[in-house]
């Protein structure tokens, strides 16, 4: 079954059609020696009867079923155990495989190779590298024009991404996958089902949507296959019964259970069921360690969601278990924050100190061994030349006693820029680990005052504490973000997708991300120049993540007055300028491009990464965009300019 199943991925991804006499279009000797080879993976008869595959293709010519050997090579090395090893062996026959496909023209075995040697390393837990490869089959995919290969890529990104929980992450890569879809003719993309990618993007919208809806909806329009059904069936069930539409979601349910393709789709769908049918009998509290057990953080949302939208008076206690369901959730995520952060600040720290040492000990390497030279050939002059030049050489000698000195002044210059950029390294890692353990200590802390036995908290301090926990996760989260766009910045990683967006709108969303962060008795709001909506191409997440970042530094430093957010389309001819001023302390002018610098802080008593603006300005420039300080505002506090093109660069993806 399991030979079966890899034949058929094999299949699928080559998308070739059926030839007269075997399914690969090959010589039927060659199938013949292909088939038995493909069932002996990973066993020891193998590489007799994979070698005898590659003796008649040569013999026979058969460029394709030559190219199927290495598939066979690189299937067989991945059949074996992860070692360090087993790794060099798969990457060779990975880089072989490419070779051999692009040398005879078969583009889809090309990108094969990518596919399933990110299987191998995603499989072994190293997910990092699975990435990487899925990017470089991304930019080959881009590089070639190749629809087949792009498509291959994003989908599989996605799923990396969604195997963590990470969702935010993984939908840009599903939107291109729609994309792609929709867009080309290439007859092997159009073979695919669209189905699994429109519900994976459904997951990435808050769950009971509208947009939730419209994806199902639509991955069922695409269904290719029984499988493709079931999986729309088990969302629509979802659905019903966030719906309350019992009746429905009963008949779905029955239709699933009675399906052997259902676990397919979730292998714990029957625990699943039989939690939701325990949310509507009342005997859901009795089984939160299954809930828990689920192992997925979108469905035990659902579960709780279902719980919050009950009768209080049918099941008054519901409410309370939500609450802990949900503080169950924020404990996990509250973890794999912690763990990613820690991670990411290792790999920065070291990224930056190994930049800096090695490009200035190689200048240091550099300058030492001219200075070497310069003396051995003063050396030789001093024994060569004779009395008759004695004041020639004295004048040489003062002259090259000055070479000396600046070249002795140029390695101080060097082992001082070495100097502070360590500093810098280590100002920062000590920053980050501060800025991280203070809501890290304050989650923990009031997680464990909502642990108390029933009794000991009032209501209101339990709302209040679990209200605190959420804003120390977002710091957390917005910390973290802040490192992975620096990092995705520099990588090359970092992408700008346009789409149509609404002015208001996204100032609106903006305002609503960070309203909470207002100290008291300041008031924010926004005023636009007009209340016409106004519809241009950008990017809308990006212009939302500037005016987030510039709202949440004005909400920092403001502790009474109020911020406001201001659009116009006069002010600059060709842009949306958007404009926050605050009544804070202000910025004195001669650090007006300071304060968009990495890792600086004006005040380092308000809490932050020192990237916030750097980060805003490096994403302005991707876009075309402008910010700056305003630097003529006379009035108190600060006025921060944000100029969004109306018609996106003629580069733009």
């Amino acid at each position: 079954m399991k030979k079966s199943l890899i034949l058929i991925l094999l299949l699928a991804w080559t998308g070739i059609s059926s030839a007269q006499n075997n399914p690969y279009e090959i010589d039927d000797e060659c199938y013949e020696y292909y088939s038995q080879a493909d069932l002996l993976v990973g066993k020891a008869e193998f590489k007799d009867v994979n070698e005898q595959l590659l003796a008649t293709a040569k013999a026979k010519g058969d460029t394709k079923a030559e190219t199927l050997y290495y598939v066979e090579v690189l299937k067989d090395l991945i059949a074996n155990k992860s070692s360090r090893e087993n790794d060099k062996a798969v990457d060779e026959a990975h880089e072989t495989l490419k070779e051999v496909a692009s040398k005879y023209g078969f583009s889809q075995y090309f990108y094969f190779s990518y596919q399933i040697t990110q299987n191998y390393y995603h499989n072994s837990g190293r997910k990092n590298r699975a990435l990487q490869l899925l990017k470089e089959m991304q930019e080959h995919a881009l590089k070639e024009n190749s629809a087949y290969g792009l498509w291959g890529s994003v989908r599989y990104l996605a799923s990396l991404y969604i195997a963590q929980n990470d969702y935010m992450s993984a939908k840009p890569y599903l939107l291109k996958a729609v994309k792609v879809y929709k867009e080309t003719d290439d007859p092997t993309v159009k073979r695919q089902s669209p189905t699994r990618v429109y519900c994976d993007l459904a997951d990435t919208y808050p769950i009971g949507s509208d947009s939730v809806r419209i994806n199902v909806e639509k991955g069922m329009q695409g269904a290719k296959v029984h499988l493709d059904t079931v999986r729309c069936w088990y969302y629509q069930a979802r659905l019903a019964a966030l719906d309350g539409d019992i009746p429905r979601y009963r008949q779905l349910r029955d239709r699933l259970l009675s399906d052997p393709q259902l676990y397919q789709v979730n292998k714990k769908a029957e625990t699943y069921f039989s939690l939701i049918d325990a949310v509507f009998d009342g005997t859901i509290i009795q089984r939160e360690r299954e809930i828990v057990e689920l192992g997925s953080i979108r469905e035990m949302k659902v579960i709780a969601n279902l719980c919050e939208i009950q009768d209080p008076e049918e099941f008054p206690e519901y409410k309370d278990f939500a609450f802990n369901l949900e503080k169950k959730l924020v404990r996990r995520l509250e973890n794999a924050i912690a763990t990613t952060t820690q991670s990411n600040l290792t790999e920065l720290d070291v990224s930056m100190g190994k930049a800096a040492l090695s490009a200035d000990l190689q200048e240091k390497e550099h300058t030492i061994t001219q200075i070497s030279h310069w003396l051995l050939i003063l050396l030789s002059v001093l024994f060569a030349v004779s009395a008759i030049f004695f004041l020639t050489h004295l004048h040489n000698l003062k002259r090259r006693q000055k070479i000396d000195q600046l070249h002795i002044q140029e390695l101080k210059e060097a082992n001082e820029k070495v100097r502070l950029a360590d500093a810098a390294k280590t100002r920062f890692v000590q920053n980050m680990s501060h800025e991280v353990r203070t809501p890290l200590n304050a989650i923990v802390g009031f997680s464990q005052l909502l642990s108390l036995p029933d009794g000991t908290l009032e209501p209101e301090e339990k709302e209040e504490f679990a209200s605190h926990i959420v804003n120390n996760t977002e710091m957390l989260t917005m910390l973290l973000d802040d490192i992975l766009n620096i990092s995705a910045m520099d990588n090359g990683s970092y992408r700008i997708v346009y789409s149509s967006g609404e002015m208001h709108f996204m100032a609106n969303e903006a305002l609503s991300s960070t309203e909470h962060r207002l100290q008291p008795g300041v008031k924010m709001y926004y005023a636009p120049e007009s209340e016409e909506p106004f519809t241009f191409t950008t990017d809308p997440r990006r212009v939302q993540q500037i005016l987030i970042n510039i709202l949440t530094n004005a909400c920092k430093h403001t502790t009474e007055g109020e911020i406001r957010l201001t659009s116009s389309l006069k002010e600059n001819p060709g842009y949306v300028t958007y404009a926050v001023t605050d009544t804070g302390p202000g910025v004195a002018p001669e650090a007006a491009e300071k304060i968009f610098e990495r890792f600086t802080k004006l005040n380092d008593f308000v809490q932050g990464s020192g990237l916030g603006l750097s980060i805003c300005r490096d994403i302005s420039a991707r876009m075309g965009a402008k910010v700056f300080l305003d630097t003529s505002h006379t009035a108190k506090g600060a006025r921060f300019v944000f100029m969004v093109p109306v018609d996106p660069p003629a580069n733009n993806e």
